[in-house]
């Protein structure tokens, strides 16, 4: 019961952010996406305004000045449709088609390349009316997004305001201008406002995404103790690894007395180390070791070796030394050559002896 009442203080551990992740709950500002279409899109228009311009005067032309409208017939319909498609559709289907790649551009730049359907998934326990619209209502989260949109709109607007003022006094003149320069007039200042705005709504978006990730790591803070269960399940309970450890010594163990049967000979302390070696001329360069062991262990050696009629010498220097250099199912150093050639050919001299 105490672990309900922890504070979560711990930043979220790798594992708990990629959960997170594969359930869609990624740290993201959809002020970034909107930011990025408006610049990106201002720039686009910028750059094709000329050229549509033309599109629509040319069109324009068409419609008032070639007198197809004198009679409105499903034919004339047909044919300005028509040619409103050959003259628009690929212009607008750049833009739109380009508005959406940076859509989606500023989403993988918030998130990375992400696909999941956790986030539309139907829950049961979000299908309840009265939850949803106390969360809506009532929630802290509610409140911090509408005192966050209601101080964006106030900048945006307050720099709009500032910007327009700015051509207050090119506003009163363009009453003795055509129409053409009017239009250039409020076109250009328009597109200048429009750029001003959509630079300070990026930099609403770059702080509303900072907002986004901080809440995001908030979200996702552990206590101590979920930190701990987590690690367990990671690293496997101490208890569970130790129990593990001691199954395979006692495994390995176990082959290594099965090998003692076999070997040529037990060198012994004689109480404490006791070591088994075997050499096939036809196999090995060097003796080769095939068991070892201290105190308990060493002394099951001797009684497997005496079982099965295994030589044992007592050399303590040489036994203390092999137990130590020497790894299981290791062939012995060239420095100990000597010494257990020596010890060998004992063996093998008593060995004769009892044929004979």
């Amino acid at each position: 019961m105490a672990d309900n009442f922890q504070e979560k203080t711990e930043q979220p551990t790798p594992k708990r952010l990629e959960e997170a992740r594969r359930k869609g709950d990624v740290a993201k500002s959809v002020e970034v996406n909107s930011a990025f279409s408006l610049l990106f899109g201002l720039l686009l228009l910028y750059a094709m305004g000329g050229r549509f311009a033309e599109l629509f005067s040319q069109t324009f032309r068409d419609i008032f000045g070639g007198g197809y409208m004198a009679e409105l017939t499903p034919d004339s319909i047909r044919y300005f449709f028509i040619v409103g498609l050959e003259r628009f559709g690929i212009q607008l289907a750049i833009f739109m088609g380009t508005i959406m790649i940076l859509g989606v551009a500023s989403s993988i730049l918030q998130v990375g390349f992400l696909f999941t359907l956790e986030p539309i998934t139907p829950k049961t326990n979000k299908l309840n009316p009265f939850k949803g619209f106390k969360k809506i209502i009532l929630s802290k989260r509610s409140l911090e997004e509408l005192v966050k949109n209601l101080a964006k709109l106030s900048i945006i607007i307050l720099v709009a305001y500032a910007a327009i003022m700015g051509y207050k006094d090119e506003l009163i003149p363009l009453i003795d201008k055509d129409t053409n320069n009017v239009i250039s007039f409020m076109m250009a200042a328009g597109l200048k406002v429009s750029f001003k705005i959509s630079l300070i709504f990026l930099v609403v978006a770059a702080a509303d995404y900072a907002f986004q990730k901080r809440e995001h790591t908030n979200n996702l803070k552990m206590t101590r103790q979920e930190v701990q269960d987590e690690n367990k399940q990671s690293e496997g309970d101490p208890q569970i690894k130790s129990r593990i450890r001691s199954l395979q010594i006692r495994m390995s163990r176990s082959r290594m007395m099965q090998a003692v049967p076999e070997a040529d000979v037990v060198i012994t302390n004689p109480t404490h180390y006791a070591v088994a070696l075997k050499y096939k001329l036809e196999k090995d360069q060097a003796p080769r070791l095939v068991a070892k062991g201290q105190n308990r262990i060493a002394q099951r050696i001797k009684e497997i070796a005496v079982e099965n009629n295994i030589p044992i010498v007592e050399d303590p220097p040489l036994a203390r030394s092999l137990f130590k250099a020497v790894e299981i199912d290791q062939e012995i150093p060239a420095k100990f050559f000597q010494a257990v050639a020596e010890v060998l050919a004992y063996v093998y001299k008593l060995k004769n002896k009892k044929l004979n």
